[in-house]
């Protein structure tokens, strides 16, 4: 059994809880907050043993950590975890530096542990489907590939508050890069940002769109602006469609020039969904040979357009966002 650690308490980690269960190989032991009081009242509703607000405690009595703390203190705490040998899954944005990414997946290899970001959407049944649909050439070359992903959240949290950490790419901006990443390639030969921003500088809704050699992408993403949350791959032989929420793919079907020819692909989805990383991190603990490169070149690549977005007309200096921290 794998001793899991559980790195903030707040909304996702809650949704993470409920879906551990689904995944028999590893066990929720013990819970880190700086706040001891949120740490034991999170440990009470999910019935865990170890509440706990000391750092060397906590990581000595866990094989792995899962961390869903604020954005700002990613890189820190999956920082010390590594440094001490302990497998990390850490939720997006794992960082907004690509060279941090580097530092922390060449930390990985040198202690042996798996680092893996959690973007959910790329282990489901459903997107890995997709893929090897797109790969499998039915649709032929692809040439475009847009999603969207928006949602109202409350105009008093944090994501419409913060003004470096808040808003919509932060937020959203790895889901919708994530298609776009896996099927053209994290090398897009111009990024250019599109944004409507609150009064505070906090972008409400941006539109990231992706040049390269071939193709397009496009990403959609709201914080304060509602649209259609759909996915569409373009090619030269037809196309497919991902009704939204496409990032919960249950279902995609590839269309043709003949409307009457169609393909529907229908997948399991289970709950919020988090299980499926959760499976692929164990699956990769217990594996006898670590693979690195994958899941780096991915991470790397979506941290590397959000390093642009800091710099593309902000007027913030990106070493703003070196400032992790645990609390």
């Amino acid at each position: 059994m794998i001793r899991l650690g559980v790195i903030g308490t707040g909304r996702i980690a809650a949704r993470f809880m409920q879906d551990i269960a689904l995944v028999p190989q590893i066990q929720a032991t013990g819970i880190y907050n700086p706040h001891i009081s949120s740490a034991n009242t999170f440990a009470q509703k999910y019935e865990v043993a170890q509440a706990t607000d000391d750092w060397e405690q906590f990581l000595s009595e866990v094989d792995a950590v899962y961390i869903a703390s604020p954005h700002q203190t990613h890189v820190a705490y999956a920082r010390k975890a590594l440094q001490k040998k302990k497998h990390v899954l850490c939720e997006k944005p794992m960082a907004f530096l690509s060279a941090e990414v580097e530092e922390l997946f060449a930390l990985a290899k040198k202690n042996e542990v798996v680092l893996m970001e959690a973007i959910k959407t790329a282990y489901c049944p459903g997107f890995l489907g997709l893929l090897k649909t797109v790969e499998s050439g039915v649709i032929g070359t692809v040439r475009d590939v847009e999603a969207c992903f928006t949602r109202l959240t409350d105009p008093a949290g944090r994501e419409r508050t913060d003004p470096v950490y808040g808003g919509s790419v932060t937020e959203y901006g790895t889901y919708v890069l994530l298609p776009v990443v896996k099927i053209l390639g994290g090398h897009p030969a111009d990024v250019q940002f599109h944004s409507i921003r609150d009064e505070n500088g906090v972008d409400l809704f941006t539109k990231i769109n992706l040049a390269y050699e071939q193709g397009f992408g496009l990403g959609k993403v709201g914080v304060g602006v509602k649209s259609e949350g759909d996915l569409i791959i373009s090619g030269t032989k037809g196309y497919i469609y991902v009704k939204a929420p496409w990032w919960m793919t249950r279902e995609f079907q590839v269309r043709f020039e003949d409307p009457d020819k169609k393909e529907v692909h229908i997948y399991e989805y289970e709950r919020s969904g988090l299980q499926y990383e959760l499976q692929a991190f164990v699956k990769d603990i217990q594996a006898k040979q670590k693979e690195y490169e994958t899941k780096k070149s991915m991470s790397m690549a979506i941290a590397g357009i959000m390093e642009r977005f800091f710099e593309s007309g902000t007027g913030w200096d990106t070493s703003v966002l070196t400032r992790s921290q645990f609390d």
